[in-house]
């Protein structure tokens, strides 16, 4: 829970290799996070700085869904209540390809979304078995209005919008809450090689709202905050107007 400062104690991030993922769990260990387990697919892990943080590796496939149960169990052990959730894992890749590649498409889509709802459930029932803690789903503007330019990404990101939002109200009232982080173009490995968007932000600019989203206990945050009201007109535009805008 968190102490009388605001901070959190403990935080599970699933995607313990995503460079936004990181850069949160360090922003909360920074703030007073004490323990920070890091779940990520078996190979190499990052070593991190997180302070005088308590850190810890589980094996985490999201593209595994039977074996997301034993994550959260094995995460509880080391951990104890868990206050924060963050699922930051997820695929970009290549629109051309996935057109090419309709299985490679169906897999990415499995990964951005079929493993977030998976990963979501068990992360609200032990929430709410909590009693308190916060679910941070990375969404992004990609799913908000489904461009030409990205939609097997942008669809799958609708959904777990959507799904994200379906479950912060199902868990109302238990004390345990849902926060969906809504980013604009990160720079970052994920989109290295491809031209910034306007508005572009960074792991570090995505970091720093969601320390204050928790904090102030928001229920969407978009980074930059501008984006909002951007997309509240761009939703609007017209369907001829919008298929031709790029990425």
């Amino acid at each position: 829970m968190k102490n009388a400062l605001g901070s959190v104690d403990t935080v599970l991030l699933l995607g313990g290799r995503s460079e936004i993922g990181l850069a949160i769990a360090g922003r909360l260990a920074r703030e007073g996070a004490r323990k920070i387990i890091l779940a990520s697919r078996p190979g190499p892990s990052p070593a991190p700085a997180f302070g005088g943080a308590e850190v810890h590796h589980l094996d985490f496939d999201a593209a595994d869904p039977a074996g997301h149960g034993a994550v959260f169990d094995a995460a509880v052990k080391l951990a104890g209540d868990l206050d924060v959730v963050i699922a930051a894992f997820g695929v970009l890749g290549d629109q051309a390809a996935y057109e090419e590649d309709p299985q490679a498409a169906a897999e990415s889509v499995g990964v951005n979304l079929a493993g977030h709802v998976s990963a979501g459930l068990h992360a609200a029932r032990l929430l709410r078995e909590q009693g308190h803690g916060t679910l941070v789903v990375l969404s992004s503007v990609a799913g908000v209005r489904v461009r030409r330019a990205n939609f097997v990404y942008g669809a799958a990101k609708a959904g777990l919008d959507g799904f994200a939002q379906g479950l912060g109200d199902a868990l109302h009232g238990s004390g345990a809450r849902v926060m969906i982080v809504r980013p604009g173009f990160v720079r970052g490995r994920m989109t290295a090689g491809l031209p910034a968007a306007p508005m572009a932000t960074t792991p570090d600019a995505v970091a720093r709202a969601v320390a204050a989203g928790l904090r102030a206990d928001a229920g969407v945050v978009w980074v930059p905050s501008k984006l909002r009201p951007v997309f509240a007109v761009m939703r609007l535009l017209p369907r001829a107007i919008w298929r031709r805008l790029p990425r």
